[in-house]
């Protein structure tokens, strides 16, 4: 196995575990500050991926598209928020799952819809199109390292923000006492739309950025919500730097399992099985990975932590 290989392997994992942050950072912010459970946030990732694609398309401009990205699953996430959200904060936990199921429904079809069955494209900006050489000569994909970089930097955007702002101050007295802070003054639910916009826009983006990589599709953002469900068990619910340990540790084992596992079976097997079977564990060792943590530490790597 070439060194080179494997450390390109490696930033496929941290890039992969930079979205799931993207993804899973939003989706802990709202179930720690409203203790809502919320299916439908895949949906609003996926609606970042279409109107990035469609703007880009339309204005060939990949900013543009990632500007559109935000506005449209930030104004989504208001919209939600206010017209069916608002009523499920004082219901239990199994009308949040079956009214957020809905909106999954409602939003694939709609967006079905208007954009059609088929699937879109997003192009890569020329200035990230080719490849970048990186210490000890390895090449790697420009645009995947500005991903890596993005990420980082709106990872520590938003740990400041939680920790060092009156915002963040009122999100964490949210996920504490939301009763305390009402009869402080406090509009809770205007801080519920903020967070939830927040959350909305991170999915958002995560999608435009993921839609320059793979196409862009009608239930794209499902299978990315299990994986960021196990982030946020793994990291500890509310918590942004568990949230990016937690996806950074979920990225990193499913890239680098589906890379070595194959390898590792194919002294023993064929190379076609060896894929398969190597592919099939690599994806239950996230689900093995979130069990560990969970009997170590049941409320997370970090939870009840900013």
């Amino acid at each position: 196995m070439s060194p080179i290989l494997f450390i390109e392997q490696l930033l496929n994992g941290l890039q992969f575990g930079i979205m799931l942050f993207l993804m899973a950072s939003g989706l802990t912010l709202v179930f720690g500050v409203m203790g809502l459970i919320n299916l439908a946030h895949g949906s609003l990732f996926m609606i970042g991926a279409f109107a990035a694609a469609a703007v880009a398309g339309w204005s060939g401009s990949f900013l543009l598209g990632l500007a559109a990205a935000l506005a449209a699953a930030a104004a989504a996430g208001v919209i939600i928020e206010t017209v069916v959200i608002r009523r499920l904060y004082n219901r239990d936990h199994l009308d949040q799952v079956l009214a957020t199921f809905a909106l999954i429904l409602i939003l694939s079809e709609g967006t079905r819809w208007l954009f059609g069955s088929f699937p879109l494209y997003l192009e890569r900006p020329s200035w990230l199109a080719g490849p970048v050489t990186l210490p000890g000569g390895i090449e790697y994909s420009s645009y995947r390292l500005a991903l890596i970089v993005v990420g980082l930097a709106i990872a520590a955007g938003l740990f400041f923000l939680v920790t060092h702002t009156r915002l963040g101050d009122r999100i964490r007295a949210g996920e504490s006492d939301r009763e305390m802070i009402a009869a402080l003054g406090v509009d809770i639910s205007k801080l519920y739309t903020i967070v939830f916009a927040l959350g909305a826009a991170l999915a958002g983006l995560a999608g435009a950025l993921v839609g320059a990589i793979q196409s862009v599709q009608v239930g794209m953002g499902e299978p990315v919500l299990i994986l960021a469900f196990v982030v946020i068990v793994i990291g500890g619910i509310g918590s942004i730097k568990g949230a990016l340990i937690g996806a950074l540790l979920v990225g990193l084992t499913d890239t680098l399992g589906r890379f070595l596992l194959p390898i590792l079976f194919g002294t023993v097997m064929d190379p076609a099985s060896a894929t398969a079977v190597g592919s099939a564990l690599a994806s239950m060792a996230i689900y093995m990975l979130m069990a560990l943590v969970l009997l170590i530490r049941p409320q997370g790597l970090f939870g009840g932590a900013p």
